[in-house]
């Protein structure tokens, strides 16, 4: 192995990517793109310098002929090897863009994927790093504006991880045509330097000098490659340094917050803040071209707990079975319930939510969304016992009203499988249902045939109150 090889592979600079966001061959449904095509195609661009090095380039666009404005999205850098790595082109990202009407550039840097060169390393010059990242990428800016297709007036240049920090470095170019820096949990680690967080402080504070351009910085309080600490002190150091920039703190809307373009949730949390930015700067901030962004997920209720299976309503057996396997999938995931017992989940994909309402209509079921994500988002009737694991249910001999006759088949509605309900009455009644849906109103019904003020008093294994 050679030296400059075992240095390449000391470098890590991380931008974190789920299936369907980085890799050509996660695309095994046709869930895992929007129903809008992105007319994408594949060139090899010059990069900057003499040595005639080409860059692998992704263009999208959306309908029409343009001329679109032009937003350059900069990669980041996973664990493998730069050569190793996918051509990146699938992320919530990219649809953003191209649903508000942007040709969208994402090229890959010197090494990575199908673009010729060695990765550039400078060890711990993360200065210079980025700056030689950065000249490549005007040098695909500048071929871009030659394309009939490309407005060459309104361009603007984002970046996540380590696509964030080249995204900052391309800064210094001060073109009048770029109007904005977008930078996505951005940053550089470089292991094996001694001085590192010295390092990336004298680089931002050259950065912030000479850039005239204004920047957003989204940040998230989970992000697993760079602490809350860290990007505090980033933008700090960078504002006192001159930079005109805005730090969003986007919370925690995944496990890993830094994988910003890898799912919708990320969408959701940051696109109306760069909606924001990118009005103030000129550029195109509204959604025209809807089949882009995914169906928002429906707000948390805190019905249940998410983990709490007996609490969710309507399941038989395989219904529960369904659930507890969505407990263990990455997000994004959704849960859908139906009267009539059914459950099933959609994980992954373009968009879950949407797609699994397609199938509810197919198959003719009304169904409900009960959970997203890690979030109980269920706005049907109320839950008995919600919130919590279930007591356990009264004994035969403890529950009100009952004749021996009703405690009887109490007894065996103990035994019967869900989805169960029990009803009573004050005059010793009782009337009792199990099978497929909702058995309550079954319950209910058998009942009141016979006596009346009937009451549902077991549902499942829940005590309703």
């Amino acid at each position: 192995m050679t030296i400059l090889l075992r240095k390449l592979l000391r470098v890590f600079m991380f931008l974190c990517c789920t299936v369907g966001a980085c890799s050509a061959s996660a695309a095994d449904s046709p869930d895992d793109l929007p129903p809008l095509s992105t007319n994408e195609r594949v060139v090899m661009v010059p990069a900057n310098g003499p040595d005639r090095v080409m860059l692998q380039v992704t263009i999208m666009t959306p309908p029409g002929d343009g001329p679109f404005p032009l937003a350059i999205m900069n990669h980041g850098s996973n664990d493998k090897p730069a050569g190793q790595q996918e051509r990146y082109y699938r992320s919530f990202g990219a649809y953003y863009f191209l649903s508000r009407g942007y040709a969208v550039v994402i090229p890959m840097m010197r090494g990575y994927a199908g673009s010729q060169g060695q990765q550039i390393y400078l060890h711990c010059n993360q200065e210079e790093t980025g700056l030689a990242n950065a000249r490549d990428i005007d040098a695909v800016i500048r071929y871009m504006e030659a394309q009939p297709f490309i407005d060459p007036t309104r361009v603007v240049v984002a970046g996540a991880s380590f696509g964030g920090w080249n995204t900052l470095a391309y800064g210094t170019m001060s073109r009048p045509e770029v109007k904005g820096l977008i930078n996505f949990v951005g940053g550089a680690l470089i292991s094996n330097c001694p001085f590192e967080a010295l390092s990336q402080d004298l680089a931002l504070t050259h950065y912030a000098r000479v850039t005239k351009l204004p920047s957003l910085w989204l940040y998230g309080q989970s992000d697993s490659r760079f602490a809350t600490s860290v990007w505090h002190a980033m933008f700090e150091n960078y504002v006192a340094a001159g930079g005109k920039a805005e730090l969003v703190d986007l919370g925690k809307f995944a496990p890993d917050t830094h994988n910003v373009w890898g799912g919708p949730e990320g969408l959701f949390a940051w696109s109306a803040k760069v909606d924001e930015f990118l009005g103030r700067i000129g550029m195109p901030d509204h959604v025209a071209y809807p089949e882009y962004v995914p169906m928002a997920f429906p707000p948390p209720t805190h019905a249940a707990a998410i983990d709490d299976v007996d609490a969710v309503p309507y399941l038989d057996d395989t219904g529960r079975t369904s659930y507890r396997k969505f407990l263990e999938l990455p997000f994004p995931r959704v849960f859908f319930v139906a009267p009539d017992g059914w459950g099933r989940f959609r994980a992954g994909g373009f968009d879950g939510l949407a797609a699994g309402k397609r199938v509810c209509a197919a198959e003719g079921r009304k169904c409900m969304v009960y959970a997203v994500d890690d979030m109980v988002t269920w706005n049907g009737p109320p839950l008995a016992n919600a919130g919590g694991k279930a007591p356990p249910l009264p004994a035969p001999d403890d529950v009100p009203y009952l004749s021996e006759r009703g405690r009887q088949a109490y007894r065996q509605f103990l035994t019967l499988h869900k989805p169960r309900a029990f009803a009573i009455a004050p005059d010793g009644g009782y009337g009792m249902a199990a099978g497929n849906g909702d058995p309550s109103p079954a319950a209910l019904a058998n009942c009141a045939k016979v006596y009346k003020d009937c009451r549902l008093y077991v549902v499942d294994e829940r005590l309703v109150k």
